[in-house]
């Protein structure tokens, strides 16, 4: 490939996009949001008003006329011309001035149908890619975690975002067994939300749900306990109130979740062929993605399964490494990529 058609691995999350440039690394870090008005144009659309870290201060803030709100839906494409927009913002913003269109890669769920591994790859096209390609997110996260996956031996990925958890056991660069549940961190942060207003009558929206699960959240309860304060409005009366959150209140509010989250990783050892159990056994279960930081969940797991689970060095930053990665390498990587434009 030339030197002139730089290349981009995007980590297209629910909650945020990355983006990875050969050499340079991981060059963005944005919210996957935009804000759109109300109010729709001549051909019937709603203008863009701004994209990624722009919209964040507009969560819970905004104006009767704008909307503010995530086009992929757990791991998918759930508004077309909103996520080309966002991806084309992205790949201008990651190249700066650069008149060469750009072969991009893009990772996608374990569980996603043909037809939507279609739709990301016309998005990136017609956002200005010279050619997209997809991979699933488990080889990626594999890739990004330093697991050699073209070895005759069974690997187990656990990669949890904000919108899946996909979990696949890898074998000679291919995915042997996976499976895609939408349930990871918006559940978990959804689960805070609810927990809060039913025990406590207090409102509060997902952006502090988020991060009280970051700063006193855990799998399970802990011996020391942390405590938070947090603020919302009263659900009675109307009015703020603050009250005092701790981790053991909260790993009980999630517990539903993360029992369909290891539920998940479970189902997958079932279908895994007993030479490549052995060898997960002997390895481990590998946890990628930001919601994997959630404390005490490689211990959660490993009481759910038997197999003992570990954290990946810079877990958040996985999968947009293996975009990395594979891009420089291409021609390895080709069985393990799915599609090309």
């Amino acid at each position: 490939m030339s030197y002139f058609s730089p290349k981009l691995g995007i980590d297209l999350g629910t909650t945020n996009v990355l983006v990875f440039v050969p050499g340079k690394g991981v060059v963005l870090n944005e919210p996957s949001m935009v804000a759109v008005s109300k109010a729709e144009d001549k051909r019937g659309s709603h203008k863009i008003l701004a994209i990624g870290e722009d919209t964040k201060a507009m969560i819970g803030r905004t104006p009767e006329g704008v909307i503010v709100y995530r086009p992929m839906k757990d791991g998918v494409i759930a508004d077309y011309r909103v996520t080309e927009a966002m991806l084309r913002h992205f790949m201008k913003k990651a190249l700066g001035w650069n008149p060469f269109k750009p072969t991009v890669l893009i990772s996608v769920p374990a569980g996603v149908t043909s037809t939507e591994k279609r739709a990301v790859i016309e998005a990136a096209v017609k956002a200005g890619a010279k050619n997209a390609y997809v991979v699933k997110e488990p080889i990626l996260a594999a890739i990004g975690a330093g697991i050699p996956i073209h070895e005759p031996l069974g690997r187990m990925v656990a990669d949890i975002g904000g919108g899946t958890i996909d979990v696949a056991v890898i074998s000679l660069g291919g995915i042997v067994a996976s499976t895609s549940v939408k349930c990871a961190g918006n559940r978990l942060d959804r689960a805070i939300v609810d927990h809060v207003k039913k025990q406590h009558n207090l409102s509060i929206g997902d952006k502090t749900a988020e991060e009280i699960k970051i700063k006193v959240g855990a799998a399970l309860p802990l011996q020391e306990e942390i405590t938070m304060l947090v603020r919302g409005s009263d659900t009675v009366s109307g009015l703020p109130r603050t009250i005092e959150l701790g981790t053991n209140d909260l790993a009980q509010a999630m517990s539903r979740e993360l029992r369909e989250m290891t539920q998940a990783i479970r189902k997958v050892l079932q279908e895994t062929p007993p030479e490549l159990a052995a060898d997960i056994i002997d390895n481990g279960i590998m946890l990628t993605g930001g919601t994997s930081q959630l404390r005490e969940l490689p211990e959660l797991v490993y009481r759910r399964t038997g197999v003992m689970a570990k954290l990946a060095q810079d877990p958040y930053y996985c999968v947009a490494q293996g975009t990395g990665i594979a891009l420089k390498h291409l021609n390895t990587y080709q069985k393990s990529i799915i599609a090309k434009k």
